[in-house]
């Protein structure tokens, strides 16, 4: 189970990062995995120690390899092979009112248009 180098793909599956090996593969072959700070192809090595930055929907995760495992294994395992420095998201922005046009209301009236105006900034 565990050896002293994995497949990078391989690793990132086993690890749960991704949901299958091919969807691994396939954001290896895009560049979406360096290792190292290099673009990582599907079959490169990774070695305890690596550091791994993985885009994933428009962020990218960090993540240090602390154990290679090439086969999937239950959470609790696949979570002590993995360490996770990947900093919070920046904090959401909270709006107290969004206004809501009703659909189908008809064209805004200068008024309207001028709050909407007004509230995009656009003053």
């Amino acid at each position: 189970m565990t050896d002293a180098s994995a497949r990078v793909d391989s690793w990132l599956w086993a690890v749960r990062v991704y949901k299958t090996r091919s969807a691994a593969t396939a954001a290896c072959r895009a560049g979406h995995v360096r290792v190292n700070g290099e673009k990582a192809k599907a079959a490169q090595p990774v070695r305890p120690g690596d550091e791994l930055r993985v885009r994933i929907s428009g962020f990218d995760r960090i993540l240090v390899v602390r154990q290679t495992i090439t086969k999937r294994v239950g959470a609790v395992l696949a979570a002590e092979a993995v360490e996770d420095r990947t900093p919070p998201p920046p904090p959401r922005e909270m709006t107290a009112f969004v206004p809501v046009r009703d659909r189908g209301a008809g064209r805004p009236t200068k008024r309207e248009r001028r709050d909407i105006d007004r509230l995009r900034g656009r003053d």
